[in-house]
């Protein structure tokens, strides 16, 4: 499947992914992150069920705390 993640294409990732299938395929944490899937915002609630489909966008935001 080709998805479009920040800007850069990735054209080798499995089919069927979900939001939470694609952050566990990079590793990263579903707690910190944001997802915006075609301009529209997904809920944290909807990670498992939203099903990415090929040539998606998403800008993916990581949060990073500090002090």
């Amino acid at each position: 499947m080709h998805l479009i993640i920040n800007g850069e294409d990735h054209d080798d990732l499995p089919e069927g992914l979900s939001v939470a299938g694609l952050l566990a395929h990079f590793g990263w944490p579903e707690r910190k992150i944001a997802v915006e899937r075609n301009r529209e915002v997904v809920p944290k609630s909807a990670y498992a069920k939203t099903v990415l489909a090929n040539h998606d966008q998403l800008e993916i935001i990581h949060f990073i705390g500090g002090g």
